[in-house]
């Protein structure tokens, strides 16, 4: 074939393939998907927005009928004031409270990803006696909320002496069983191909697991990291905490929101705060967690 055919050929599949690409709506028919978007986007942003609204306002406009969705005379004092509150009329330091929100946070988050990556890279690339049972008892445990929880995890608790401690709030989160589910989901479209050529080759079980397959599993533990972030980070347990000074923040601001009408502008402060972490978390990471709802990894 001459170069001349060659560069033909080689267009017209280009050509071809472009036209192939090429959406078959009209430009109205793009347009109404615009605007629909934005409808649905504004609609989710409508409460963020409304809450920060809520927290940057002072009492007066707080108690306003009909209420605003912008300050008139935006302040920052309901942050300060909520600081100074938690300064003064806190038994232990505020700081206090921090360190044990972020100390089981981390704790039970790297924990949980860990744990669920090791038994879902188990369950996906190898049969055992027993494999689909225990997967299909953890997929059934998702049925179960908290609440009907809370009983059978506070005995279980109370038997295993950590009742009072930061242990208490960290295993149930480690052994959960929904970053489980969304690993081995993601983990089942690992070409099992890799795993043979690398054992050919001299890896360890765990070398195999640690540097060939977390790294191209990772929005999937980034995707379970939001989740036990967001869950450990507003964890309204503290039925397994009776001690001050192992608290988490959560407990802390609730008390705040707990002052009646003089402390509403607080309350909307505890709320944002509340929310900020986890959202701030998922801005640097969502690529990579919508990347885990849009596929389900490599293919053989």
């Amino acid at each position: 074939m001459s170069r001349k055919n060659k560069y033909i050929d080689q267009s017209t599949v280009l050509h071809h393939y472009k036209h192939r690409r090429k959406p078959n709506r009209s430009v109205g028919g793009d347009i109404s998907l615009y605007i629909f978007l934005l409808l649905c986007s504004i609609v989710m942003v409508f409460p963020l927005a409304f809450l920060i609204g809520q927290s940057l306002k002072p009492l007066d406009e707080v108690l306003k009928v009909p209420p605003t969705l912008f300050p008139r005379n935006p302040t920052f004092n309901n942050f300060s004031d909520l600081f100074i509150t938690l300064s003064t009329n806190a038994w232990v330091p505020f700081s206090r409270y921090v360190f044990n929100t972020l100390f089981i946070t981390a704790c039970g988050t790297v924990g949980h990803v860990i744990i669920a990556s090791m038994a879902a890279y188990v369950l996906a690339k190898y049969t055992f006696p027993g494999s689909r049972t225990f997967f299909k008892l953890a997929v059934t445990s998702l049925m179960f909320t908290g609440y009907v929880l809370g009983i059978p995890n506070y005995l279980i608790m109370c038997k295993l002496h950590i009742v009072d401690t930061y242990w208490a709030l960290i295993l149930p989160a480690i052994g959960g069983s929904l970053g489980l589910f969304l690993m081995k989901q993601f983990m089942d479209g690992f070409p099992m191909s890799i795993i043979e050529a690398a054992k050919i080759d001299g890896a360890h079980e765990f070398t195999i697991f640690w540097k060939l397959v977390m790294p191209n599993v990772k929005p999937a533990w980034l995707t379970i990291s939001i989740f036990s972030i967001q869950a450990l980070w507003n964890n309204p347990q503290t039925q397994y905490i009776y001690t001050e000074n192992k608290k988490m923040i959560g407990y802390a601001l609730s008390q705040i929101q707990a002052g009646g009408i003089a402390r509403m502008g607080q309350g909307n402060a505890v709320q944002v705060l509340m929310m900020a972490v986890p959202i701030i978390f998922f801005i640097f990471s969502q690529s990579q967690i919508l990347e885990t709802m849009a596929t389900s990894g490599l293919k053989d």
